[in-house]
């Protein structure tokens, strides 16, 4: 189907790619890529911690409403990695970049006060379980999707006038 789509024939992929996983495996890397690129625009054109991650959170919703598909792709990514041990070998671990990215964006916001340094980890994971929850849950649902990013800020808004 793939060949087809492509305009190609099925062994003219075989020539890029050895098997199936590393067709998959290269799909997950662009997706990946693309979405990494998208936010880091974002979050370079903002200064403050609540600012970069309103960024970010609005360039994903811009990407969902564009393209639902791809935040479901890259969930069920995740959690095939997880799921089957043989993928999750050939992946490796899960995406390093979308915890880097968001955890520079945590130390920005402790850089500018704006985030308590005793809080790092804790609200690493809190950022970490609101992504799962945003692309594995509530991507199909676009209003569903805004009051979760609308709610997220909320939340962090009042964290950061609180600190």
């Amino acid at each position: 189907m793939l060949a087809s789509e492509a305009g190609i024939t099925t062994a003219a992929i075989y020539h890029y790619f050895d098997s199936k996983l590393d067709i998959y495996k290269a799909v997950l890397d662009e997706l990946q890529e693309q979405v990494y690129a998208r936010f880091a625009l974002a979050e370079r054109e903002a200064d403050s911690f609540v600012a970069k991650l309103r960024a970010v959170y609005e360039v994903a919703h811009q990407l969902n409403r564009s393209d639902p598909t791809l935040a479901r792709f890259l969930g069920s990514a995740r959690i095939d990695r997880l799921r089957d041990a043989g993928l999750g070998a050939a992946l490796g671990r899960s995406d390093t970049r979308g915890e880097g990215f968001f955890e520079a964006i945590v130390d920005r916001g402790i850089s500018t006060g704006e985030v308590a340094k005793g809080d790092r980890a804790r609200l690493i994971s809190f950022i970490r379980a609101f992504n799962i929850g945003l692309t594995d849950g509530l991507s199909a649902d676009l209003r569903e999707h805004r009051r979760a990013v609308d709610g997220f800020l909320l939340l962090i808004d009042g964290y950061v006038a609180k600190n």
